[in-house]
């Protein structure tokens, strides 16, 4: 059920089923690792840094230990130690399918394409029927600019996958970066209607990607809609409030523009589009 949960990108109802039994049985093989995946993606470094600690305590053999550290480096954007302790986790136990796909995530936060294909395409063989290493290696060519590579090992993904959100994100992505406008916001639209329950922060990027493609298609009100769902989900996000301010700029509502402009330069005053 954890692990359908997290698939299914459903973060917070992942980590609710597994905290629950990890309460009954705290070192539980199976669940410790979706555990702590859930508790990455949901950014609780807290409970990380403690899951991560017991573990090395009472299981230092175990490539799990080394992974939960892992995980709390990586959370605290400490990718370089984060990489040392996926590292060992991997030479603990080959066979540990999520340390590979974390120590690939170290080297592509630090733009290290190479490293992290290869941990990517171990993954991949050491975990056949899992789509995660196969949407990460078209994610990692997407960020390296091959697109038809990228749209292959998408495509790959959701056949294994068609349940997971982010593997429509990505491809909604894609087809906006091949101007195919309506066919992001069909795959867009697809990857939030998989969501069940309300939208969480971590869903943030896909429903900005969303107001993007449809301001492109010239759609502003409905643009509009979507960024300020997106400022619902994280308040903060300074792009989101640019890209408002550049909608309204859009529709001639000028006062409305230069106040989310001003908001975004607040946020963040080294934004370059917004100061344009």
């Amino acid at each position: 059920q954890a692990d359908w949960h997290y698939h299914r990108g459903e973060y917070e109802r992942c980590y609710d089923v597994t905290i629950n039994l990890l309460a009954r049985d705290p070192y539980h093989a199976a669940c410790l690792p979706v555990h702590l995946a859930a508790a990455l993606e949901l950014k609780k470094k807290n409970e990380l840094f403690s899951r991560a600690h017991k573990l090395m305590q009472e299981y230092p053999d175990r490539a799990v230990a080394w992974f939960a550290v892992g995980c709390y480096y990586y959370c605290i954007r400490s990718y370089d130690a984060a990489r040392r302790y996926f590292s060992r986790a991997t030479q603990m136990s080959a066979d540990c399918a999520p340390a590979w796909l974390g120590f690939g995530h170290s080297f592509a936060a630090q733009d290290e394409s190479d490293q992290a294909m290869a941990a990517y395409r171990t993954a991949t063989r050491l975990f056949p029927g899992s789509h995660l290493p196969v949407l990460c290696i078209g994610m990692e060519y997407q960020r390296t600019n091959n697109l038809l590579l990228a749209e292959q090992f998408f495509t790959q993904a959701r056949t294994i996958c068609p349940a997971d959100p982010l593997v429509y994100n990505e491809l909604g992505v894609l087809a906006h970066r091949n101007k195919d406008y309506c066919e992001a916001e069909r795959c867009l639209r697809h990857a939030l209607k998989l969501i069940s329950g309300p939208l969480t922060e971590a869903w943030e990027a896909t429903v900005v990607n969303l107001g993007h493609t449809l301001r492109k298609q010239q759609k502003f009100e409905d643009a509009v809609e979507w960024y300020t769902q997106a400022l619902a989900l994280n308040p903060r996000g300074s792009s989101t409030h640019g890209a408002l301010g550049y909608t309204y700029h859009l529709e001639g509502k000028l006062e409305l523009a230069i106040e989310y402009y001003h908001k975004a330069l607040g946020l963040r005053p080294d934004d370059s589009f917004t100061h344009e």
